[in-house]
């Protein structure tokens, strides 16, 4: 079985942040999203290679990183965008790359690089073996109004007898979560797409693989984070931490007071101030500020300010109210 890690997006809801950043690079504690993904996948042997499926703009921030780790089966594979106006769509993406690397052969697992998952994935491909055909993970919202955000699972024991991708008036809130394993015979993306069906999101496939093949669902109910926006993110960093804080060692902290959920990263320097849900990433000042559930980027120089849910992005100077400069 060989993996297939989505990391192609853009991520412009998290701009600035991820402007220039995959959002799958965002650190939660002492790893980060997609670390917490290829760890999962390197750890079980019914995986051969994974696939980390990205773009031209990212893939050097991407080599850049899997040099530094010393992943065994993680490679590259670079779709040709760099802009989000050029993407393929998932589904695209994804029979170009099993094309291109020549894997149409082999039983597939997806799953989304922006996806924080707490269960495990050998639990996940004991219960794809148990059913012998293709198995999504899904998980209850708990929300109708995000429901309507995603691909709605409706099952009969483990069986998907109905999936309807972002549906306007969502009858439950068990969804979809982007973590799939096909077998062989059932990665049939370029059928798909030749009867012209929608080739963005993996759902519209599962959509209707679910009126072709046998689809089967594990369920799970521990925690999972779509990271997609600043407050998914910070959802995310909250869970992992569970109210305490994480302060890097080389970072400094003068006269200042922390609430819950702060991740103050390496050669951060914050000085007289309050800091509350919010990451503050590495070589970033922070002096005199009141700062609640924001993320402050690398290098900014932040002085006497009152943010909340700020997005500010590195390099950026900002002092006294008086703007950037």
């Amino acid at each position: 079985m060989d993996a297939v890690v989505l990391a192609g997006g853009y991520a412009t809801r998290l701009w600035p942040i991820t402007r220039h950043r995959p959002k799958m690079m965002l650190p939660v504690g002492e790893t980060t999203v997609i670390d917490r993904v290829l760890t999962e996948l390197e750890s079980d042997d019914r995986i051969e290679d994974v696939y980390i499926s990205t773009n031209e703009r990212f893939a050097p921030e991407f080599r850049a990183h899997l040099a530094e780790h010393d992943y065994e089966k993680a490679q590259l594979s670079v779709e040709d965008t760099t802009d989000e106006d050029e993407k393929f769509g998932v589904i695209g993406a994804l029979a170009q790359l099993v094309d291109r690397e020549g894997i149409d052969d082999d039983d597939l697992f997806v799953i989304a690089g922006d996806n924080l998952i707490s269960f495990d994935v050998s639990d996940f491909l004991d219960s794809y073996e148990e059913h012998g055909s293709t198995t999504l993970a899904a998980y209850d919202v708990g929300s109708l109004e995000k429901a309507r955000s995603y691909g709605l699972v409706t099952l009969d024991g483990d069986e998907v007898v109905d999936f309807q991708e972002k549906p306007d008036d969502p009858n439950s809130t068990l969804v979809s979560i982007a973590c799939y394993v096909f077998p062989a015979d059932q990665v049939r993306f370029e059928e798909y797409l030749a009867d012209g069906n929608n080739p963005d999101e993996p759902g519209w496939f599962v959509q209707w693989l679910v009126e072709h093949d046998s689809v089967y669902a594990y369920v799970f109910d521990e925690a999972w984070f779509d990271i997609g926006t600043p407050e998914s993110y910070l959802d995310a960093v909250a869970w992992y931490l569970d109210g305490a804080n994480q302060v890097a060692e080389s970072a400094t902290l003068d006269g200042t007071d922390l609430g819950e959920n702060v991740h103050v990263l390496a050669d951060a320097e914050v000085v007289d101030s309050h800091l509350d849900g919010s990451v503050v990433f590495p070589e970033a000042t922070v002096r005199d500020c009141d700062i609640r559930d924001s993320i402050i980027d690398r290098e900014t120089h932040l002085e006497n300010l009152d943010l909340a849910g700020a997005l500010i992005g590195a390099h950026t100077t900002i002092t006294n109210g008086d703007g950037q400069h």
